[in-house]
């Protein structure tokens, strides 16, 4: 089981808009002792958003959505979800009240009469909670208007849809993963430790790193070719990362090794 994040809508990839998802959903996973393990990012067309739900509908991992669960021509995500899951769409009672909260809300802040919730606007708005048969509603603290979240299709795991706003989306990240999975919080903790290496090229690094993985498999390598700049001469960041316990014994062998390579070195 990994945790993916898939972000939809056309004004990403354009440019118009840039995406603080990505940022924000590692930020709040490393909170919890969590890890991203995947992103895609994909524009509001509906056949590449059905082909990838039907994949990652199939798999064990816990999946977030943000982006195209609005009501407008634009908006496709409820409607994709539905036929990935061979499903149709239905307006959630539960959703249906929390719209209509809102619908009344907005009347009352605006010193209006109580709106006529049959109205044909009224109407249009209630699509907003038509959601995949037998979804369940996100709570939205913002303005009430849920999300939804579906199991995922013969298989562990669960996929979460939310809003493409921040302000929005980023508490009903931390609802899910608060409401849903606390019990995996700070349960399998990885940390890493590196070093800049200057003057060895990743050629003569490479054997250095398949050993020390070959010899601690539970935890990885890795190496970041940096340029340089006014701070710092060229280099590559080299280190190791899986479990406190594993990274502490791997890190003494990766040093000692470039110590008989006689490489210059610097702890980060």
């Amino acid at each position: 089981m990994a945790i993916g994040l898939i972000i939809i809508g056309d004004e990403i990839l354009s440019g118009r808009r840039t995406d603080k998802h990505l940022p924000k959903m590692i930020e709040l996973l490393h909170a919890r002792g969590l890890q991203l393990g995947w992103a895609e990012y994909l524009g509001d067309q509906p056949a590449r958003i059905v082909s990838t739900l039907e994949r990652t509908l199939r798999s064990e991992d816990i999946v977030f959505s943000t982006g195209g669960i609005g009501a407008t021509p634009d908006d496709h995500t409820r409607q994709c979800t539905a036929q990935a899951l061979g499903v149709p769409l239905q307006l959630h009672p539960e959703a249906k009240i929390k719209i209509q909260e809102r619908i009344a809300d907005t009347a009352r802040n605006a010193g209006l009469a109580p709106p006529d919730l049959c109205a044909p606007d009224n109407l249009q708005r209630l699509k907003l909670g038509e959601f995949p048969q037998n979804a369940s509603i996100i709570p939205n603290v913002y303005n009430k208007i849920p999300g939804f979240s579906v199991p995922n299709i013969g298989a562990q795991g669960a996929h979460y849809f939310v809003p493409g706003f921040p302000v929005m989306a980023w508490p009903m990240f931390e609802w899910v993963l608060d409401t849903y999975y606390p019990h995996l919080f700070h349960k399998d903790v990885s940390v890493e430790k590196s070093v800049l290496v200057f003057g060895k090229p990743e050629s003569i690094l490479t054997p250095l790193m398949e050993a020390l993985e070959a010899d601690y498999p539970r935890i990885k390598t890795f190496s970041l070719p940096h340029v340089g700049d006014g701070q710092v001469r060229q280099h590559i960041d080299l280190g190791v990362k899986g479990k406190a316990e594993d990274v502490e014994v791997a890190f003494a062998s990766m040093l000692r090794g470039l110590d008989q390579m006689h490489a210059e070195y610097r702890q980060v």
